[in-house]
């Protein structure tokens, strides 16, 4: 993100869940906390290495929350900051718009428009 841009509030969100794997990510940590093989089975079409690297990013930009538990076989478990728990209404609202537009958008993208 370029500095002249870093103060659009917008952008700044953007940037932050910029990834489609990260908005169901962070679907599903709203709802609770998963372990690693959790998210991978509510999110099918995402690879292990993709998952982990998103993971990793959400981690990194402070909005969820990785805790290693010492056990043998290890378990680990992701949740949502505080942070990562404020965006509920951002996404809440995104739902809400997609829920509210999705039939017309999609007869738009097959040509139909009515």
């Amino acid at each position: 993100m370029s500095p002249a841009r870093r103060h659009c509030p917008a952008e700044i969100t953007l940037h932050l869940i910029d990834h489609r794997w990260k908005l169901l990510i962070l679907r599903e940590l709203l709802r609770a906390t998963r372990r690693f093989s959790a998210l991978q089975r509510r999110i099918p079409r995402v690879s292990r290495r993709v998952l982990a690297s998103q993971l990793r990013e959400l981690e990194r930009d402070g909005l969820v929350q990785r805790e290693v538990f010492p056990e043998v076989p290890l378990r680990v478990q992701y949740s949502l900051t505080r942070v990562g728990k404020s965006l509920r209404p951002v996404l809440l609202a995104m739902h809400n718009w997609g829920a509210r537009h999705a039939k017309r958008l999609s007869q738009l993208r097959e040509g139909r428009n009515e």
